[in-house]
């Protein structure tokens, strides 16, 4: 199973992902990469920005990226228009 199946495979299931979840669980360590391309693909995956504290302490911010559903093909419709100047 490719890791950008599994990131997916891990939203269907839980929800929801971190980039430290997909490091602990699958070694993934693009975790943004994989929501890049999933998004592209038409999967619509919302993030949301986290506080979080290290072992040191201290905090920061990381995106936690939900699941959503993919949307479909969309077609766009070219029109050819002349303009006189």
């Amino acid at each position: 199973m490719t890791q950008k199946q599994q990131v997916l495979d891990h939203l269907k299931r839980y929800g929801n992902i971190t980039s430290w979840q997909a490091i602990m669980e699958y070694g993934i360590t693009r975790l943004a990469n994989y929501i890049f391309i999933l998004r592209n693909e038409g999967y619509i995956i919302p993030s949301e920005s986290i506080t979080v504290t290290t072992k040191l302490g201290n905090t920061t911010t990381i995106s936690k990226y939900h699941y959503g559903i993919k949307r479909e093909k969309q077609t766009a419709i070219q029109f050819n228009s002349e303009y006189e100047y």
